[in-house]
């Protein structure tokens, strides 16, 4: 008996896929069979849109189809705006760079046609982006470029383009220009109250520590930082501390915390597989253990994790960071096997993507790489050669990583330098105004002072008032919502209990008669006195509880409205008290309600989150979107108000992200007791 609900729910999934392929093949067979080139473009977007979220490969590929025929129609923007979404996909996901590079240069092209300052500063962001993987110097210059279109309107994007330029800059060695990027980017994401990017920013000038040779001050507020990841949920940035981590103890000679601090990063990887991360991150953490491995002598153990490494061979070598990563671990493992040859063909191409990025870490490394093969081989005049410049590059990368610290230190003395002179100069001027201003002071003291003092007291009890006064709104907005909520509950029993069951008396009156067509109609009447009950209170909670109730009303909309919904909603039963779920059962509806009235969305997605410290319920659709701030002004528009009320009452927090004609993100965050 079990099993026929699983067949059913199973049956509906692959019905429910079958009917999204094939609406997403009616508009691809438009593309195909349409004349109008204006029609071919609509529907392409349609085929991108539906395929977003089910297929990688139909989403990029009518991405780049719409660009071209997008610039054939002189529609450079919506060509623009089209690269900047389907940029990470094309560039990161499918490891394309040197692709994604072209079509954004062709774009630009003609970027005086661009007036809109997000889409030419995002088009130069994203050239920085692919650049990033392939030329550093090329990456600087598209994120100067980007800083300069971007408007004051763009901050959030101006604040991305300082941190990824702080990253090249560290990659560079550039110490100075890379510490003052991240400052700038910190300062924007703190403004933006960006907290996630916030991090970001610290985490490069942390790294700048360790560039530096302050390894010791790099390790402490890493382990701060660390302790911020896990505390904000934050688990897919853990691979990349712990492997800083570990380099950093390596740099001072502690090989067990090395070691120790490399397998928490393995195992960070493990736990962060199901979210989105860069491979460069799984390469430099593989080749890693493969190097130590390798110089350790268990080479089965390197072969391990050199497999792993390959299985990225394909999607990597157009990007040479982590096709640097490959060759290198490949070298080192032929090395280690005595196969010199092989070694020494991965060591040269190793040197030569180093040389062509530009970062000279990986150079430097090439360079002693093919000296240890050369010297087994027996050339010893090669394995001089790669050893002088092995040699001369580190003390380059010594002398200015010295200088770069001068500059550091030079600039704080700079700084606190100027702001004494700052000072003194106050305090001069202060003491040539003192002896003016003293009998000024003496004949207006007094009424200065009674005017302060009863400005102070004016102001205390100002703040005090309404201070009380909206702690009297909340209280009364929260005591509203408890007795609506008992109000739908008593009103949804009398109809279930007193109507509902006259109605049904009444049935079986007209049904002993055989008026079946009277019968029939106190049916349907039965029915929607049960469907007004349950929207007045939902009975379900009590008897399915919270979890359930998410999801069978997310399966109702599904079934009974035109938007498609998706949702990943964890356990959260037992959690919170039984009036806590009833808000939270009707915050998630009031959204889902507002979605179908006034989004005019096609798709949404429900995500409910269980993390260690709180819940998260996320409610995401591609409607029309709207003006947060004038919806909220809006004394006619009742619906966000009461959601924040609720989340108020809950003690919890509300995030909206919104944009006209560019969806709408509701987030909520409740703290577990």
């Amino acid at each position: 008996m079990k099993a026929l609900p699983k067949f059913i729910l199973i049956l509906f999934l692959l019905l429910s896929f079958t009917s999204k392929a094939q609406d997403i093949q009616y508009y691809i067979d438009l593309v195909e069979t349409t004349s109008s080139r204006q029609e071919r473009l609509v529907a392409m977007d349609s085929v991108v849109s539906k395929a977003r979220e089910t297929n990688l490969n139909t989403f990029v590929g009518y991405s780049l189809k719409y660009i071209e025929l997008a610039k054939e129609l002189d529609s450079i923007e919506a060509a623009a705006r089209k690269m900047i979404d389907v940029h990470y996909s094309l560039s990161t996901v499918k490891n394309e760079p040197r692709q994604a590079l072209t079509i954004i240069d062709g774009i630009l092209a003609r970027k005086y046609k661009i007036n809109n300052s997000y889409l030419l500063g995002g088009l130069y962001l994203k050239r920085g982006e692919s650049n990033k993987k392939l030329n550093l110097t090329d990456a600087i210059e598209d994120y100067k470029m980007a800083i300069a279109s971007f408007s004051d309107k763009d901050s959030l994007f101006i604040a991305d383009a300082y941190l990824f330029s702080g990253q090249v800059y560290s990659n560079l060695g550039k110490f100075v220009p890379a510490g003052e990027s991240y400052r700038k980017a910190y300062n924007y994401f703190e403004a933006l109250k960006d907290y996630e990017y916030m991090f970001y920013a610290q985490q490069g000038i942390t790294t700048m520590f360790s560039m530096n040779g302050f390894h010791e001050k790099a390790m402490i507020e890493r382990e701060k930082n660390i302790e911020k990841i896990e505390s904000l949920g934050l688990m897919h940035h853990l691979p990349t501390e712990y492997y800083n981590q570990a380099l950093d103890y390596e740099k001072i000679g502690n090989k067990i915390k090395y070691l120790e601090y490399l397998f928490k990063a393995k195992d960070a990887i493990d736990n962060s597989r199901e979210q989105n991360m860069e491979i460069s991150n799984e390469m430099y953490v593989y080749t890693e253990l493969v190097d130590y491995y390798c110089e350790s002598g268990q080479l089965d153990a390197a072969e391990d994790y050199l497999a792993l490494i390959n299985q990225f061979h394909d999607n990597s070598m157009d990007d040479l960071i982590t096709s640097s990563q490959y060759l290198g671990a490949n070298a080192k493992y032929h090395y280690a096997r005595g196969e010199f040859e092989r070694a020494l063909d991965f060591a040269k191409q190793k040197l030569a993507k180093a040389e062509s990025l530009k970062y000279e870490e990986n150079i430097l490394a090439s360079h002693k790489l093919l000296s240890n093969i050369y010297f087994a081989m027996g050339n010893y005049r090669q394995a001089l050669g790669h050893e002088q410049a092995y040699s001369e590059l580190k003390d380059y990368i010594y002398n200015k990583g010295v200088a770069n610290s001068l500059a550091y230190y030079q600039t704080l003395y700079e700084t606190e330098k100027n702001e004494k002179e700052l000072v003194e100069q106050k305090a001069s001027i202060q003491l040539l105004e003192k002896d003016n201003q003293t009998f000024k002071k003496l004949m207006i003291f007094g009424g200065v002072a009674l005017l302060l003092l009863f400005g102070v007291i004016l102001l205390y009890r100002n703040q005090l008032y309404f201070k009380n006064k909206k702690v009297l709104q909340e209280k009364f907005s929260q005591e509203l919502i408890v007795s609506q909520e008992e109000e739908r509950m008593r009103i949804s029993k009398d109809l279930h209990d007193g109507l509902g069951q006259r109605l049904l008396v009444l049935k079986n009156k007209l049904f002993s008669n055989g008026d079946d067509e009277t019968r029939n109609m106190i049916d349907e009447t039965i029915e929607e006195v049960r469907s007004i009950s349950r929207d007045l209170h939902p009975f379900q909670l009590q008897e399915m509880g919270i979890t359930k109730a998410l999801e069978h009303t997310v399966t109702q909309i599904d079934e009974n409205t035109t938007l498609f919904i998706s949702s990943e909603i964890d356990n959260i039963d037992n959690i919170f008290n039984q009036e806590a779920e009833v808000n939270i059962y009707r915050i998630v509806q009031e959204s889902l309600s507002n979605i179908l009235k006034h989004a005019k969305a096609e798709a949404s997605k429900v995500s409910v989150k269980k993390m260690a410290n709180f819940v998260v319920i996320s409610i995401k659709d591609n409607g029309v979107g709207f003006d947060f701030s004038d919806k909220l002004q809006n004394v006619k528009s009742l619906g966000l108000k009461t959601l924040m009320e609720r989340t108020r009452f809950l003690n919890g927090q509300m995030k909206v992200e919104s944009k006209v004609n560019n969806g709408t993100t509701l987030q909520f965050q409740f703290p577990i007791s």
